[in-house]
């Protein structure tokens, strides 16, 4: 794959191509592959919404629908300005992919407005968010696709949504959006999921490699909503320090570490980690390079390449974003021995938990966080020696494994269901 592709056609390029190499291993039904290669449904919108100043102002939203063969679909909404519909196809079916990993009943999908939400008035935001909603109309619904909160959108955006769709429907149905308030409908535990389930997979990569985290550094790539919780988590369930992390405006490092009340109070403050006393800027390259334990990729995808990899030190890469590694680096670690936890097991403690919602409001019984805690960490443990056993199986990496698992679950969903 060439290197200077746009990074959007780098994610929907590293999907197919992911998709191609697990289906081959695995001697993949030709009929199957060519359903899973790309979505079922994508729905292109267009979004006139009322500005502040009395003008109004045309957005591009999409919603795609990868595959529903083992349940209804499931995936974030983004509002992101720098984003096209290949990205949201890449996205959409590694939700299928993820939630095929877990072992949940569901599909995969993704949603999408072209926007810069930092730019808009609460205003702006709630009028958009009901516009997308009732643009979808028809297409959504608990029992059809199940939206989520995603970059720069929020559960306040989700109960404005989870509204539009009840009014739309003339009753209340908060079950069509997860990641809502706690008052609307939301799950115990949802915050931090994310970050969670990935401390847990670190937790037993560690277990499997022989590894003392206690005291252990670890990097942080991107302090939004899952970086700074997998800081939290990092430093109180594994006792790691971490001593570097970035966000949108720069990249910071101590070598003693951060303490995270103390950097979640300046960024709060200011809006930002860079700058933070006691720290020193470093770029990008330097953060992926540093001598760590743990690297946390937890921005945006395709940021370890063939490029940087072979300088990458960390034992463990544990992928909290979508996609940061490409095949080829994928390729180059393993050979060097750097353990990669990939995306479709790391970061799915967020839908895990999604899903969780999903069933609470289905018969309307809400769990303590204690009992969605507890049932997180036991889909984590057993999606993790799922994917372990698979890679030792095939003799692939972790990626692979993962991809192995789920496409296996996908096809013989497919298969069972007449689709080929």
């Amino acid at each position: 794959m060439k290197q200077n592709l746009l990074p959007e056609q780098l994610s929907y390029n590293s999907a197919q191509k992911q998709l191609e190499e697990a289906a081959a291993i695995i001697k993949l039904d030709p009929a199957a592959y060519e359903l899973l290669r790309r979505p079922l449904r994508e729905l292109h919108i267009t979004i006139p919404v009322k500005m502040d100043n009395g003008s109004t102002k045309i957005f591009e939203g999409f919603r795609v629908q990868h595959n529903d063969a083992r349940g209804p679909n499931k995936g974030g909404i983004r509002f992101h300005p720098e984003e096209t519909i290949d990205t949201v196809r890449a996205l959409a079916s590694w939700m299928t992919w993820k939630t095929a990993v877990m072992d949940i009943p569901l599909g995969g999908g993704k949603g999408w407005v072209i926007c810069n939400p930092k730019t808009m008035s609460t205003a702006e935001l709630e009028r958009l968010s009901r516009a997308y909603i009732r643009q979808l109309g028809s297409f959504i619904g608990p029992e059809k696709d199940i939206p989520a909160p995603d970059v720069y959108t929020t559960p306040q955006i989700m109960g404005w949504m989870a509204d539009e769709y009840s009014v739309l429907q003339g009753k209340n149905a908060f079950g069509v959006i997860t990641g809502k308030p706690l008052a609307l409908g939301g799950s115990a535990g949802r915050g931090d999921a994310t970050a969670r389930g990935g401390i847990y997979c670190v937790r037993e990569a560690a277990g499997t490699l022989g590894l003392n985290l206690s005291g252990a550094r670890a990097a942080i790539q991107g302090y939004g909503n899952v970086g700074s919780y997998t800081h939290k988590l990092a430093v109180e369930l594994l006792g790691m320090k971490v001593i570097a992390v970035s966000d949108s405006k720069g990249f910071i490092y101590n070598p003693d570490g951060f303490l995270y009340e103390s950097l979640m109070a300046y960024k709060k403050k200011t809006g930002s980690v860079t700058g933070f006393p006691g720290s020193a800027s470093i770029s990008d390259k330097e953060l992926l390079e540093l001598d760590v334990t743990v690297i946390f990729p937890a921005a945006l995808d395709s940021v370890i390449t063939a490029a940087n990899a072979p300088d990458i030190r960390a034992k463990i890469i544990a992928e909290l974003a979508n996609g940061p590694t490409t095949p080829e680096a994928d390729t180059i670690l393993y050979n060097k021995g750097v353990y990669i936890i990939p995306d479709l097991l790391c970061n799915a403690g967020g839908v895990t938990v999604s899903y969780f919602e999903m069933v609470q409001n289905s018969y309307g019984y809400y769990w303590e966080e204690e009992q969605v805690l507890q049932r997180l960490e036991k889909k984590m443990k057993t999606a993790f020696l799922a994917v372990q056993q698979t890679s030792q199986t095939y003799n692939v990496h972790n990626r692979l494994a993962a991809y192995i698992v789920a496409i296996k679950r996908v096809a013989e969903a497919m298969k069972l269901r007449g689709w080929y």
